[in-house]
């Protein structure tokens, strides 16, 4: 598998069909008030980066970046297509944020995500990635169907 990570065009309708199954993924497998997904025009703002990993012609997988600060952002609408799972796409998302992030300067990552076994997959990615559990950020609170995430970035060295 030879993934290429691009800026998504939310006007695909590849993206938008992935990012109407993450939207459906997380209604079917957390109650309403504890859905934190974005819709479309929460990621199409300024403060959001989308990016999609395409695999030839075929969509595997999206995930974005929101700036929380000037030093922090949050990882936001991971998602892998189901045909695509365990192949390690969210890892080269997690990967390609993570460079971005650093690349703006951030110090630290962000994440929720869901406690219901369908969501195992990815806090043993994000585990496996260095991610540390934390409390509630921003404007979370605390709800027996999220986890939530962090992960110190080591500031860029000095070019000489």
């Amino acid at each position: 598998m030879a993934l290429c990570i691009t800026l998504a065009d939310l006007s695909d309708p590849a993206i938008r069909g992935l990012l109407a199954s993450h939207a459906a993924f997380c209604e079917a497998t957390s109650p309403p008030e504890s859905r934190h997904f974005l819709p479309l025009e929460g990621l199409d703002v300024p403060e959001v980066t989308v990016w999609a990993a395409w695999d030839g012609p075929e969509l595997a997988g999206i995930g974005a970046l929101k700036a929380l600060s000037p030093e922090a952002g949050e990882i936001k609408s991971m998602h892998t297509a189901a045909a695509r799972r365990g192949q390690g796409v969210g890892a080269a998302l997690l990967a390609a944020i993570r460079t971005e992030a650093k690349r703006r300067g951030y110090r630290a990552l962000w994440l929720e995500t869901g406690t219901s076994p369908p969501f195992a997959a990815a806090r043993a990615l994000y585990e496996s990635q260095g991610f540390e559990p934390c409390g509630p950020f921003g404007d979370y609170r605390i709800d027996p169907h999220s986890a939530f995430y962090t992960k110190r970035l080591a500031p860029q060295e000095a070019s000489l």
